[in-house]
Parts: structure tokens; sequence; C-alpha cells
């Protein structure tokens, strides 16, 4: 009689197993074995073949990646991506990092962690319906902001000097901030390519990505503004709250539901109106009211300040960046580009505390929460 066996990390191969242990139970759940065995990575790629939109992306093998690598036995390519991202520190910085208040003392208010979460959410509830990718989805909208530096988009004109080209952070995200995590390059064009002001992505996952992105800050920016004194839940213009509600979760429902709509009626990732003229009076009114607002841009330049002078003190102090602290794509032996990729990773607490530590700056002088 053979003894008990199992599947080999590794290979997928049966291989022996002596003994067994169990979580809490002393004898273990009882599941049953799975009807179909264990599913592995080829078994996903083909039902990805059959159940896929034809225009979806498919996983393949290892993945299409910079340095090639051996095919996992369990997870697709994407699916080792979306692993890769989570377990990565800029994912985990992001908890640091401000959506649109910076430092805010209310808990509640977003910070880029929870954003991509919720940008995550809204992609994967578009793609899974219309046939797409979900993995590849979800693995671009999670790091979609990873290279977002402290203060969020104030520290774009801020870093922009520094870097040939200027500094876009859905750019410096893909090919600098998640470089050594060696992603599929479907997973990277779609973050080099979520905002809107950059081409479009070559894969329809990206595109989804770029519309929950925006789908996303609109709706939850909006709240985060009504819970901290700025707008008043009144303030929501007529052309928006008519057309998809005046709560968030009426609101998701209302643009995904369009999408969805579109995707079964063209075949093409798109949004139906009237809800697409309600997202665009919706990011209006956030930028009249909320961003572009006078306390908020005064914000952001003394956001900028703090980042051009941290970026100045490290590029003249490269021995201030502790070993490994920015090791990626950028650096090199440029000291520039090195500090700018140390102070990009930041989060806004950290920055803060060089200023005052490295810089000798007052406290005073720093950005403030609302």
């Amino acid at each position: 009689m053979r003894g008990p066996t199992g599947l080999s990390p590794a290979t997928g191969t049966v291989v022996p197993m002596t003994s067994f242990a169990y979580a809490v139970s002393r004898e273990g759940t009882q599941v049953g074995p799975p009807p179909l065995g264990l599913l592995g990575r080829l078994d996903r790629e083909e039902a990805e073949g059959r159940l896929l939109a034809p225009g979806a992306t498919r996983a393949e093998g290892g993945g299409n990646r910079s340095r090639p690598e051996e095919p996992d036995a369990y997870r697709t390519c994407f699916e080792r991506d979306l692993d890769r991202i989570h377990h990565s520190r800029p994912f985990r910085r992001l908890a640091g990092k401000c959506q649109v208040f910076v430092a805010p003392a209310d808990d509640h208010l977003r910070t880029r962690l929870t954003h991509a979460i919720e940008v995550a959410q809204v992609a994967v509830g578009i793609a899974r319906p219309a046939g797409l990718n979900v993995a590849l989805t979800a693995a671009a909208a999670t790091a979609h902001d990873c290279g977002h530096g402290p203060g969020g988009h104030a520290s774009e004109p801020a870093f922009s000097p520094f870097v040939e080209g200027g500094y876009h952070h859905a750019v410096y995200g893909a090919d600098v901030v998640l470089a050594p995590l060696n992603l599929c390059v479907e997973t990277l064009d779609a973050v080099r390519n979520h905002s809107w002001n950059r081409p479009a992505s070559a894969t329809p996952e990206g595109e989804v990505v770029s519309w929950a992105d925006r789908i996303a800050y609109v709706c939850h920016d909006f709240e985060d503004a009504v819970r901290a004194g700025v707008v008043s839940a009144d303030d929501l213009p007529a052309a928006v709250g008519d057309v998809v509600g005046r709560t968030r979760s009426a609101q998701l429902n209302a643009f995904i539901s369009a999408m969805l709509a579109t995707v079964a009626e063209t075949g093409r990732v798109g949004m139906a109106e009237p809800e697409a003229e309600a997202l665009a009076a919706f990011r209006a009114f956030n930028f009249e009211r909320i961003y572009l607002r006078p306390d908020s841009v005064a914000q952001g330049e003394r956001f900028g300040a703090v980042l051009r002078a941290l970026v100045e003190w490290y590029a003249a102090h490269p021995d201030g960046i502790e070993e490994g602290a920015a090791a990626n794509g950028s650096g090199g032996v440029d000291p520039v580009a090195t500090a700018v990729r140390h102070v990009s990773g930041m989060t806004d607490r950290y920055a803060f505390a060089m200023a005052v530590e490295l810089l000798g700056w007052d406290p005073a002088r720093l950005p403030t929460g609302v």
C-alpha cells in the first residue's frame, strides 16, 4: 500500500509525505479531496482560454518579463505579480502617503493604500463580469500608485527638475519603483499608462484600471472632503447626484454598471452616457472645490519645498542614504537619481521627520492636515 502523498510546490509532481500538521483542530477540518484535484497553473491557463473574452489578456507560462523566470506550479504569471506587489515595500508604504489630506488626525480619511485597494475593488468588479483577466487587472490596480512620492501629486512638480523628462508617478512607478519585482510587461504597461494624460494601455485590463482609478477617487475624495468639512454633501451638483445618486455605494454601482453595459453592447471598454457625463462633472467639481482650493494649493507648495530640499540634501550627502534603501533601476552612481529614488519612497511622516532632523526645519513650516 502506498503511503500518504502530496504535490511538490516546485514541480507539481506527486511526492511522498510522512506526517501532517493541522491548525487548531486536532485532526483538521474535513473538506474532502478537491473534485478536480488540485488546480495548478496549467488548469487555470486552460480555463482562461475557454472562458475569457476574445480580447482579454491570457496568462502564459512564466510571463513576459525583463528577466525570464520559470513558471510557477500553481499560480499564473499575473497571480504571481499580484502576490509580489502585496508583499512589496512600495505597496506597504502607501499606507503612510496621503491621498488628498496630509497626515490627517481623522483615521477614517483615505491614504494612498486604501485608495489603491478601492481602485482594485472597482477594477475587478468590472473585469470579472466582462470576461477580462482578473489577476492582471487586480495586480495593475493594486500597484498603480506605487510611484507616488510623499504628498501625492505635489511630489511630481517637486521632483520634476531632478528627473530627465520630468517626474510622472505612473511612469516612475512602472520603470523605477516596481522594477526590482520583475513584473510582467502587461502589468507594468497598465501601471505606466493608467493616468489619462498618458497613452492608452496596450490591454483592455489596463483600460479598466484607468477608468476604475477615476471612478474610485472622485467618489471617495468627495466623501472624505465632506467628512473633513471642506464641502457639504448638499454641494454635490445635480448633474452628478440626479444621475448616479448621492451615496458612494450608489455612485460606484451606477458607474460600474454603465461600463458593463458598454462592454456588453459594443465589446469595447468605455462608459455609457449619461453616466460618463456625470463622472466628468463630478471630477470637475472636485478639482474646483477640493483639489485646487487655496488651502490645498498652499499645502502642495509647502510640501514641494520640503521634498526639493530633501533631494538636494541627499544628493550632496549620499552617505546619508542607508545601504540598499534606494537600490533599484534608477540608482547607479548618479547621486541625484539616487536621492530622488530615496525621497520619493518616503512616507509623509518620515519626510517631515527628515526635514526637521537633517534640514533643521521648524515643524510649524510643515504642511498640516486639512
